[in-house]
């Protein structure tokens, strides 16, 4: 293996180039990135003043072999000063709350709260866990979220708790995801052990095994529930980067658009906008439609499964207030669809992580997420909407569910368009069949990234190495 091309920048290209570029195998890795800055979705605003507000995602999990994973990578970079870690003892935590009948509704945790009737719910949550028990496994190969969950739970708490759940993790509809794709964990719970609760009380499987560094064995001890990094988790894209860039092995292109992929005699000829790279393999971790039409017609079996991969587009409202104006604390809230279509959450980054507040005075930092699959629906045409229209959505909804009545002193629009592959019906199949015609045409091409199996921070860094190992062997 000479030179394998990775195409797309974000924290999953930059991953897979961190992992090939610590095998002596692989002589030259080029990374290939559309856009002027690499990082993808991590995107943070760092304000002279010292705030800092998240575009993209805000926290990261460290639970499971994929969590140990990224931050044994965070540990390798030196980042382990940096971390923002917030334990499960924590407010933020403890509370997080639904949005329903015009009202905020912690959400039931612990023993007690499991054994008592919490509205929004007409009964307690322990009666959905027996009827889990005592249902009947499935027999289909794939299922809607929304179908699994009331089956196996009860439609009250598929309606109200898992609607609002899609909402904030996919800004997805639950009547349309599938539970094998999105919740794997819940799926094979129910194949191996019946029911989803003895599935997690016993284990669902065997999963990748990843032995923790100290900072991921920290977390154990510490018990995090999530974690950022003091200047936002853009630093983690930074970081690689610059190890990327020091490294003297990976060549990094920006403003570097792939246009065409061609099939040559040694691997691929792969044909940007200035230029032509010439390579051995490619690891794409383009969104699936870009990397749609930019394959040769002889991947014309695929071409069209890759298109069926859709995207939702989100706009994502930073807003922060002089003063505490929250009236609850906690975590945040969501919201269901059945209560307010067009807005899917409001994220309280100042209870987590007050790090990112300015050190000067006391102010209060929120993120409105607006749209995902109701985005047409509610605000129109992505390339039509208003950066002020948004604004006014999100400050209306603040008012509306926090009751604030201040404006904000500073705010930050930004629409990430098609930036959370939805994973429908069937997805599995689609991938599966995918991957089965690159090898059965032995084709020099890997594919990683959120179009596929996972659309988690965790998820992506972990399929770039499951890449590159799978082309060179171990990599760690």
């Amino acid at each position: 293996m000479r030179t394998v091309a990775v195409l797309g920048g974000g924290i999953g290209g930059l991953a897979a180039s961190y992992y090939l570029s610590k095998s002596p195998q692989v002589t030259k890795v080029i990374l290939l990135e559309s856009s002027g800055r690499f990082g993808g979705w991590l995107w943070s605003t760092r304000r002279s003043d010292g705030a800092v507000f998240e575009h993209g995602p805000r926290g990261i999990r460290p639970a499971g072999a994929v969590g140990k994973n990224t931050l044994n990578m965070v540990e390798e970079l030196g980042l382990s000063g940096e971390i923002l870690p917030v334990t499960y003892s924590h407010v933020a935590s403890k509370n997080r709350f639904l949005y329903v009948n015009e009202q905020l509704h912690r959400m039931p945790s612990g023993p007690s709260g499991l054994l008592r009737t919490a509205p929004p719910f007409s009964r307690p949550l322990v009666l959905s866990g027996i009827r889990d028990i005592l249902s009947r496994r499935g027999k289909q190969e794939d299922e809607t979220i929304h179908s699994f969950v009331s089956r196996r739970l009860g439609g009250e708490l598929a309606d109200i708790a898992i609607d609002s759940l899609c909402r904030g993790v996919f800004a997805g509809d639950c009547r349309k995801l599938s539970v094998r794709s999105c919740f794997p964990v819940l799926y094979n719970a129910e194949q191996r052990r019946g029911s989803i609760i003895l599935g997690m009380l016993l284990g669902s499987g065997p999963g990748p095994v990843v032995p923790p560094g100290p900072l991921a064995q920290r977390s154990v001890t510490e018990s995090w529930a999530q974690w950022s990094l003091i200047r936002g988790l853009q630093s983690l894209p930074e970081s690689l980067t610059e190890f990327l860039q020091q490294s003297g092995r990976v060549q990094l292109h920006s403003e570097a658009a792939v246009t065409k992929i061609r099939p040559s005699e040694t691997g691929w000829k792969i044909d940007l906008e200035d230029g032509v790279v010439s390579a051995d393999h490619i690891i794409s971790a383009l969104p699936a439609k870009a990397l749609s039409s930019a394959l040769p017609p002889s991947c014309q079996p695929i071409i069209k499964q890759l298109q069926d991969i859709s995207t939702v587009t989100v706009a994502v409202v930073n807003l922060e207030y002089e003063g505490s104006i929250l009236p609850v604390t906690g975590f945040g809230h969501l919201v269901p669809s059945s209560e307010d279509r067009g807005l899917l959450g409001v994220v309280y980054d100042s209870v987590p992580f007050p790090e990112h507040n300015r050190p000067e005075g006391h102010t209060t930092r929120l993120t409105v997420m607006m749209g995902g699959a109701w985005f047409q629906e509610v605000f129109g045409d992505p390339e039509s909407v208003t950066e002020d229209d948004l604004l006014a959505r999100a400050t209306e909804g603040v008012q509306k569910h926090l009751g604030v009545t201040s404006a904000p002193s500073w705010s930050r629009v930004v629409l990430q368009r098609d930036c959370i592959p939805q994973y429908y019906l069937g997805h599995f199949q689609r991938v599966e069949s995918i991957r089965s015609f690159i090898k059965k045409n032995n084709l020099p091409l890997s594919l990683i990234g959120s179009s596929y199996d996972g659309v988690s921070v965790n998820d992506v860094i972990f399929g770039g190495r499951n890449a590159a190992e799978e082309l060179l062997g171990s990599v760690v």
